[in-house]
């Protein structure tokens, strides 16, 4: 993990003199890295040997050795932003930051995510005889998502965000059946209980959710990203992004293991919508 992603990884878990230098770095990380330690004590209105024991909090041996690690991450090109709107941005701020902070969290998603389970999880879609959906709140979009994309692909798809629908359709599922839940926190109860259903009922269940979480616990196969992302107060984000693109790899790799004679299938299938679309050259402007 690179330093700025240890700064904001342990943020909540500073005192309140050692936040401020965070914050201070976090805000402006190529002047910290020449400023001195007087300097950066300085603006963040903190003491010289707060700034020395927040740098030994991100195992490094003090103020040079952090400026050190610092600049490595930033030379190696670490797409790192202030993630935190403030009360007096405008928009230009604002959207600034969080299509730059959307990027950073996608970034670091991508270098979370583990390719073998990528690749085990297309193996179980590929044979599936039934796909379902499930998600709640943002991620039922989510779901929402994955069955339009998977819908295309010539097996029985289901998608649901009711709980009841849900339970009912877990608890009628069977050998041949796969279940994916996405859940960003891995917290919701309802979606654990419905995990649990399926696979009393013999279906293969795959979580999109936290590592480590009750619903991760509850399932076959996990597929988890690291999204710096409070959803305790803030609403969901990055992480639901996050999540729209795993849809994507997972829908990519179902459609390369399926070969020539399905892209052919999946050509037809666009072909097929043509019709429904203006041409671009027969759009005309608004008089």
């Amino acid at each position: 993990m690179n330093t700025l992603d240890k700064i904001s990884k342990h943020l909540n878990s500073f005192s309140k003199s050692e936040r401020k230098v965070a914050e201070v770095i976090m805000a402006a990380p190529q002047t910290a890295i020449h400023s001195s330690i007087a300097t950066l004590a300085k603006m963040a209105d903190v003491s010289e040997p707060t700034v020395n024991r927040f740098c030994r909090r991100l195992d490094t041996k003090g103020f040079p050795d952090f400026k050190l690690h610092l600049a490595q991450s930033l030379a190696n090109g670490t797409p790192y932003v202030s993630r935190h709107v403030e009360e007096h941005d405008g928009p230009d701020a604002y959207t600034s930051k969080i299509f730059e902070s959307t990027m950073a969290c996608l970034d670091t998603a991508r270098q979370s995510v583990d390719v073998q389970l990528v690749n085990r999880s297309v193996d179980i879609l590929t044979q599936a005889n039934q796909i379902s959906f499930f998600g709640l709140g943002a991620s039922s979009a989510v779901a929402r998502d994955a069955q339009n994309k998977f819908f295309r692909f010539n097996v029985p798809v289901i998608c649901y965000d009711d709980v009841v629908m849900m339970r009912m359709s877990a608890i009628n599922s069977q050998v041949g059946n796969v279940v994916v839940l996405f859940s960003h926190t891995g917290r919701t109860k309802p979606l654990v209980e419905v995990a649990r259903l399926a696979r009393e009922n013999d279906a293969t269940v795959i979580g999109v959710t936290g590592a480590d979480s009750p619903l991760a616990k509850a399932c076959h196969l996990v597929l988890s990203m690291e999204v710096p992302e409070d959803t305790d107060i803030y609403m969901p984000m990055a992480s639901r992004i996050a999540q729209l693109v795993l849809v994507d790899v997972l829908a990519t790799g179902f459609t390369l293991r399926r070969g020539n004679k399905f892209l052919e299938n999946l050509r037809r299938v666009k072909d097929s919508l043509k019709e429904s679309r203006y041409d671009k050259d027969l759009v005309q402007p608004n008089d």
